[in-house]
């Protein structure tokens, strides 16, 4: 940024001296620079909002190459930060093109640290220190194991409930993170919990109950029944026949 500063002031400079030089009266041409200045910089106000609100995002620090980064408009990856534009790749791989005018609120998910957070829901008549005593154990196992003793940056911790219920409850889980690594801790961690849940007898409710399947429709039910009269033997059947007529010729 400042390379490209110095050389616009010091060819410029050198451009009004080579001017000034040849007699060439430079009144006329800075009245006219200015007006077409005020008017260019009218017209590319958006252009000029970008530029300051990049250099105020790099003398600030405010994300880098590399963090995972919210802008509101856009969220993915950084992956390149400039004085226009800042280009971030999604978590599909898409390349996101956003305007440093445009961020007006940014979160970067990849300083500090980040928390890890699991819903856990039971039947409501499972005994509650049992319950603990499972997730605190298959959190203690999980952070003494590669590669997740790095990732984790504290214990794992049973918050309590979060909701009770007349058919469920849902105990909250919580750990402190490294950041960038939220979801792969979450994920790891609801698999231990539900192994921990399963050996210890303890079954995790939850979703839509199954509905009960409906009877299957009768394909006869909407047949008639055969009529009597349709029977070669029925009387109905003979009466309602006609006799053939004798011959009178013999």
């Amino acid at each position: 940024m400042l390379r490209s500063v110095t050389s616009f002031l010091i060819l410029g400079t050198a451009g009004l001296m080579i001017l000034g030089a040849f007699k060439i009266d430079l009144a006329p041409l800075l009245a006219s620079a200015g007006v077409a200045g005020v008017a260019i910089g009218f017209g590319a106000r958006n252009l000029v909002t970008d530029f300051l609100s990049g250099v105020f995002m790099i003398l600030e620090d405010q994300y880098g190459v590399g963090d995972s980064v919210d802008a509101g408009v856009a969220s993915g990856e950084v992956v390149e930060v400039g004085l226009r534009v800042t280009k971030l790749r999604g978590v599909d791989g898409e390349i996101w093109y956003v305007r440093n005018g445009e961020i007006k609120r940014i979160g970067n998910l990849s300083q500090g640290w980040a928390t890890a957070g699991v819903d856990v829901t039971v039947r409501p008549t499972e005994d509650l220190e049992q319950v603990r005593a499972v997730i605190a154990a298959a959190g203690e196992a999980m952070a003494k194991e590669e590669p997740w003793n790095e990732r984790l940056w504290g214990p794992v911790e049973v918050l309590g409930l979060s909701e009770v219920l007349l058919d469920s409850m849902t105990v909250r889980v919580s750990v402190k993170t490294m950041p960038g690594k939220k979801l792969g801790v979450e994920r790891e961690l609801r698999w231990r919990i539900k192994q921990g849940l399963d050996e210890a007898g303890i079954r995790i409710v939850g979703g839509v109950p199954p509905q009960a399947e409906e009877p299957k429709p009768d394909p006869t039910a909407g047949m008639a029944a055969p009529s009597v009269f349709a029977s070669a033997t029925s009387p109905q059947s003979t009466a309602a026949t006609p006799l053939p007529k004798p011959d009178l010729s013999k």
